[in-house]
């Protein structure tokens, strides 16, 4: 049994959780190094390879092999870099690790959530998480079980009732033994039945790339086993001609880098993110930053610090004398939790001491909005003025709203006659928190990147609106008071004002579910238990490490630092990855389109395949693969527009169109010219490389240092190649009139590319639905 005053002895407590009753948490584990590595090792594509590889060597063709350094070396970074984000990854969550308080031997003790054992006497207070299932010994609490049961309203829970983990503390404070701990828990159960039935969600980019890569790898079976059989029994090469024709064919269908460039992408950006004291729990967020549109804000704790200070107590009862008065609301406030930074302002202010016991205590509400203790002689009530004062608000409405202009909060405090059912007031109390030093600039940031802030706050609409202003927030003056509001009135005005006041819990979650049917992109910032049902909802949410435990555990984000300042940096990451995806993926994606032209082409034409596996190799190392993985690293701040996969095919087209056209012709002329397969292959590749530095060169567009750097590197190792490793990339001598020929269709290659580039561009001007600024970006880009 728990001695409900000392709780387990330090020494029972380490023997129930060595026998396995301690509070291991249902949660998506980080992946072993073992796991990394066989899920780098075990893909798909990866099988297809080792297919290839064991063919060119049943039928004696080393040199084509020239891929299999390549997929080693894609293999190996994909491993050492998902190595190196778990343990940044591991490190940050292991800082960030739920505490609890717990009562052992006497003492009040703070431990990991997962020390927790069966049995423990544990605090709970305002913004705690219940980690385990127990049973209230002593105290009340205000318990919101919206994430278990879906109801929003706030429980009181008193001596004798259930506390479910997963449940946090709206307000209160109160004393607990666990009863069920662990994978025996409440909501372990229903974690437990969920992972059974639940599917990975995935951002539009990642489920554009499983879509491409999964069609692609049942399409090259079939066209392997068509290609090779019309190459050995229609034009009657032999069998290793026939797999090599193959096999080049498939290699160049298939986009080997592509998905491990955006997954280590998004591990490099993960542990860039890291590095800033940004912790990371959904990988997939880091995308869904990137086409944010709308952020939702809430003013204490995100605009302002998350502190406040008393500036004044301004008397309304002549009767009552300022020192009885500071001593009467002294008395009241060390009567009540400090479960919310306001009620810590007052603390600090009146010192928090008091020789008088309450009768009862009100803990504080955020539906409700006040707080409230009972004496011998009278219930004495602490909150917003439009809540207790009711209809007599207007009475001093000319009052209140002269110091909710100078951004200043206000409390009214006074007595609650019982039998007249009638609010006295006494005193208003005037506290501000300070606006957070870099807001400013912050929200400029956002403004300038056409992301929409909304201000979203439980305060008095006028005082969010003013303390909105003064962060330099656009449109602050449209401003509304929620409270009244029915659900269709909330939902037409989410997309209409910028500063939304008085607002439940209940109500954040409901303007962010209109935020998003109006086809938004929402973020949402807090750092509150009020905030926690609007942080589920939100397309991405972030939250305050200095807040509350509830919050940090409903976020994708957290900022280990509470740097709201941070916010610019974490969404110009994500930006800066699709962005650079995006790029590269066009790359990959243009020999994936050129193969399966020249594929059709090779069937329609009843021709020989014009490339070898090396050659393609030599090609994708140059223009391909290794500007790829660099270009994927540089700064890209521009905003996301249209769908991942269109735009991706849209940047490929021109080059894969040039590519097909120029070498659909030299395969015509080169058949009706006699000229040998080893010859028309060389021309075919020399041609690849033209379009294909042509195609890197506009990627790279606008040309800083970084980037002419890359195109001057690869069109040297491309020389360098050309010259010194003839063999190793299948090149073969041509006769003088073939290498001019070469030189010409190398030559016109980049008005051809040109040419391409200004028919896709009229195509999409005239049938795309991307917005103008996508359409004038994407003309900016073939224009270059």
């Amino acid at each position: 049994m728990t001695n409900e005053n000392r709780g387990l002895s330090c020494e029972e407590a380490q023997k129930r959780l060595y026998a396995g009753y301690g509070n291991v948490q249902v949660k998506n584990q980080s992946k072993s190094v073992g796991q990394i590595i066989a899920g780098n090792i075990f893909t798909y594509f990866n099988f297809i390879f080792a297919v290839f590889t064991a063919l060119l060597v049943f039928v004696r063709s080393y040199v084509n092999m020239t891929f299999l350094p390549i997929i080693v070396c894609n293999t190996m970074i994909g491993i050492v870099q998902e190595i190196r984000a778990k343990r940044v990854l591991d490190r940050l969550t292991l800082m960030n690790e739920p505490k609890t308080q717990v009562v052992r031997s006497g003492q009040m003790l703070q431990v990991d959530s997962e020390q927790l054992v069966l049995g423990d006497l544990c605090v709970f207070q305002a913004g705690n998480q219940i980690c385990a299932d127990a049973v209230v010994e002593k105290g009340s609490l205000r318990v919101n079980e919206a994430l278990i049961t879906g109801e929003a309203d706030e429980v009181v829970k008193n001596p004798g009732d259930i506390l479910y983990s997963g449940s946090f503390v709206v307000s209160g404070k109160g004393y607990a033994t666990l009863t069920k701990v662990g994978l025996s828990s409440f909501a372990a159960q229903l974690m437990l039945e969920a992972k059974a039935s639940r599917k990975n969600t995935q951002t539009e980019m990642m489920c554009s790339l499983d879509r491409l890569v999964r069609i692609i790898g049942i399409v090259i079976i079939p066209i392997g086993i068509l290609l090779f059989l019309q190459q050995h029994f229609v034009i009657g090469s032999t069998i290793q001609e026939s797999v090599v024709s193959m096999i080049a064919s498939l290699v160049g269908m298939i986009p080997e880098g592509l998905y491990l460039l955006a997954s280590i992408a998004l591990v490099v950006s993960v542990m860039r993110l890291g590095r800033k004291k940004v912790l990371v729990h959904e990988m997939a967020c880091v995308e869904t930053l990137a086409r944010v549109n709308v952020l939702c804000v809430d003013k204490t704790g995100t605009i302002t610090e998350n502190k406040m200070s008393v500036q004044e107590i301004i008397p309304l009862a002549k009767e009552e004398e300022e020192t009885s008065l500071h001593a009467l609301i002294g008395d009241v406030v060390a009567n009540l939790d400090a479960d919310n930074i306001t009620m810590q302002a007052l603390k600090d202010y009146f010192d928090g001491k008091s020789e008088r016991k309450a009768q009862k205590v009100i803990p504080f509400s955020s539906q409700r909005k006040y707080s409230g203790v009972r004496f011998e002689e009278g219930l004495y009530l602490i909150g917003a003025p439009e809540r207790l004062l009711a209809e007599r608000y207007g009475k001093y409405d000319v009052q209140i709203l002269d110091k909710i202009d100078k951004g200043v909060r206000v409390l009214v405090f006074g007595r609650y006659g019982e039998e007249q059912h009638l609010f006295e007031p006494l005193a208003f109390i005037l506290v501000s928190n300070p606006i957070r030093r870099d807001a400013r600039e912050t929200f400029e940031y956002f403004q300038k990147e056409d992301v929409c802030i909304k201000v979203i706050s439980g305060d008095h609409p006028k005082a969010a609106a003013a303390v909105a202003k003064k962060a330099g927030i656009a449109e602050a003056d449209r401003y509304i008071d929620v409270s009244q509001l029915s659900d269709e009135e909330l939902e037409k005005a989410a997309p209409v004002y910028t500063v939304f006041g008085r607002v439940s819990p209940e109500q954040k979650k409901k303007l962010l579910l209109a935020l998003k049917k109006a086809g938004n992109v929402v973020a949402m910032t807090g750092d509150g238990v009020n905030d926690v049902l609007a942080l589920k909802e939100a397309d991405c949410s972030i939250a305050m490490a200095s807040g509350s435990e509830a919050a940090s555990n409903a976020a994708q984000i957290v900022l280990l630092d509470s740097d709201f300042a941070r916010m610019p940096s974490v969404v110009l990451e994500g930006r800066r990855v699709v962005n650079n995806i995006q790029r590269s993926a066009s790359l990959f994606l243009v020999k994936n389109l050129f193969s399966m032209l020249m594929t059709l082409f090779t069937f329609v034409a009843v021709s020989k395949y014009p490339l070898y596996p090396t050659q393609l190799s030599f090609l994708g190392t140059f223009t391909i693969g290794t500007p790829a993985f660099l270009l994927a690293m540089q700064p890209d701040k521009s905003r996301i527009e249209g769908h991942f996969l269109t735009n991706v095919v849209l940047l490929a087209l021109p080059a894969a169109l040039t590519d097909f056209i120029l070498l659909a012709v030299l395969n015509v002329a080169g058949n009706c010219a006699g000229i040998g397969h080893e010859q028309l292959s060389t021309m075919c590749i020399m041609i690849l490389l033209a379009v294909g530095m042509a195609a890197l060169i506009r990627i790279c567009m606008p040309l800083d240092k970084i980037r002419t750097g890359i195109c001057i590197l690869m069109a040297s190792g491309a020389v360098f190649s050309v010259l010194f490793l003839k063999p190793l990339f299948a090149l073969y001598p041509l006769s003088p009139v073939w290498v001019m020929v070469t030189g010409i269709l190398m030559a016109a290659a980049v008005p051809v590319f040109a040419v391409m580039c200004r028919l896709v561009l009229l195509q999409v001007q005239r049938h795309a639905k991307h917005s103008k600024k996508f359409r004038e970006r994407l003309g900016r880009h073939f224009k270059s």
